[in-house]
């Protein structure tokens, strides 16, 4: 009788440690569709993609150098009766490419006092001609290299969109594989508390039945108490974890509190490397060229290039021709050549040691940025060899982790074996059972580990569309 009761007693206190689960049947919300809404919804992305907005208004504002303009200047005096002078100067002009400006004008003088020179019929004077800059600014001004810088600057600024956007994207991921750690382990410690539960009360029976010693009820219950305080410590940080994912879930501008019943993708490790383009194939020789940093300093030496250019330009002397032909409105399409306004000015510094030296800054600039190239890509090249190297190892031991568990798990069960020929005790399957629960600990802190790696690898490659 007394075998048949310790049996009985063997299957209520072990029969759940192979076969206890709990069925969740929750709402699940994966790392790929919870990554679609951070890369949709948060403000900080949203903010990112103003650096292109900013950059097009930049160059709208930069094309704006080339805009005709209308320009009228009109100077009147009047005295005790007397009409001194009536000056009406008014223009059309429309800045070209390539320093040559188209002008039309109509000019009007009146009056008993005004300077000879700006005499013109009763009519008026119009006139239409050109001025060309044939020294300085004829292939490079600074109109122009403001539209070159404007029109780079828009690429720039994705480039640098591209690095705010990861940088949050990264941050985001973070706090999601915080979550699904802090879920799955607050989830072993509620197996666990319900297996030290399930056999401290065995164990009560087994001392009422006189075949166990009362002591072990005790051993028990110090377990119970230490699972309960590891299930309160495990959902402290849960809620904390859940609290810091919430930060990132935004949608349409409103954030979003993750539900109770919510839990996160458990299949993480099959989907991680195509989720995040992480796995060594996708990542080649081409990836250090189309980077986002490497992208915005060539783009900055396309700029330097620009500024080298004007300050090249800046040696040639500055000569201004200006050709208008000029006529009364009536017969303005009966040309004469003979009627015109010329002009032509000429300046150039004798030693130009100012625009000497703003070249050779120039220059240095461009040096000093080649430099910076080389180095960053030396950088990203080894940071993501150093990244492949590391998740490769965490794999290893990630597959080394999980035979240890499956190690522990043969042992337990073994003691439990051993302790229904009562040739165990509780106290070597308490020890067992920690030893498993501090495996699983570690294979659920490493697998962590492994999704940060990854994540970090997506952050260095910097490719967050």
């Amino acid at each position: 009788m007394k075998n048949i009761v310790k049996l009985f007693s063997f299957l209520f206190l072990f029969g759940f440690s192979t076969s206890y689960s709990q069925d969740f049947n929750k709402e699940e919300l994966s790392y790929s569709e919870f990554l679609g809404y951070v890369k949709k919804y948060h403000p900080l992305v949203k903010q990112a993609n103003l650096e292109v907005s900013s950059a097009q208004a930049m160059l709208m504002a930069a094309r704006g150098g080339f805009d005709p303009k209308i320009e009228v200047d009109y100077n009147k005096k009047e005295f005790k009766g007397t009409e001194y002078y009536s000056l009406l100067n008014s223009s059309f002009k429309i800045p070209t490419w390539y320093g040559v400006e188209i002008k039309a004008g109509f000019d009007q003088t009146d009056g008993q006092y005004y300077n000879p020179q700006n005499r013109t019929p009763e009519a008026g004077l119009t006139s239409l001609g050109v001025n060309v800059a044939l020294g300085q600014g004829m292939f490079i001004n600074q109109r122009m290299a403001d539209v070159r810088e404007g029109k780079l600057q828009i690429k720039l600024s994705d480039a640098q969109r591209k690095l705010r956007a990861i940088e949050v994207l990264y941050k985001a991921s973070e706090a999601y594989f915080e979550w699904r750690k802090s879920y799955n382990e607050a989830e072993l410690y509620k197996s666990y508390l319900g297996f030290a539960s399930t056999r401290f009360a065995g164990v009560k029976k087994l001392i009422e039945y006189g075949d166990s010693p009362a002591i072990d009820s005790v051993e028990a219950g110090i377990t119970v108490r230490n699972r309960e305080l590891n299930v309160e410590n495990g959902n402290l940080k849960l809620a904390k974890a859940k609290l810091n994912l919430s930060n990132y879930l935004w949608i349409e501008s409103v954030p979003v509190e993750l539900e109770d019943n919510v839990k996160p993708e458990q299949n993480l490790i099959q989907t991680l490397e195509e989720t995040l383009k992480t796995s060594a194939m996708m990542v080649n020789s081409e990836t250090l060229e189309t980077h986002p940093k490497i992208q915005a300093l060539e783009t900055k030496m396309s700029m330097l290039e620009i500024n080298r250019q004007l300050k090249a330009n800046s040696l040639l002397p500055k000569i201004n021709v200006g050709y208008n032909y000029i006529s009364e409105p009536s017969y303005f399409d009966s040309f004469n050549a003979d009627d015109y306004k010329f002009n032509i000015d000429f300046s150039i510094p004798i030693f130009l040691r100012k625009e000497r030296g703003g070249l050779k800054l120039a220059k240095l600039k461009i040096q000093d940025l080649k430099f910076d190239i080389d180095q960053q890509r030396l950088e990203l090249k080894n940071k993501i060899k150093a990244q492949q190297t590391e998740i490769a190892s965490l794999k290893r031991q990630k597959a080394v982790i999980d035979n240890l568990v499956k190690d522990y798990m043969t042992m337990l069960n073994s003691e439990e074996k051993l302790f229904s020929f009562g040739e165990s005790s509780i106290f070597l399957i308490n020890s067992r059972e920690n030893n498993l629960v501090s495996a699983k600990l570690s294979q659920i802190s490493i697998e962590n580990q492994f999704y940060i790696s990854n994540a970090e690898l997506y952050k260095i490659l910097a490719n967050p569309d």
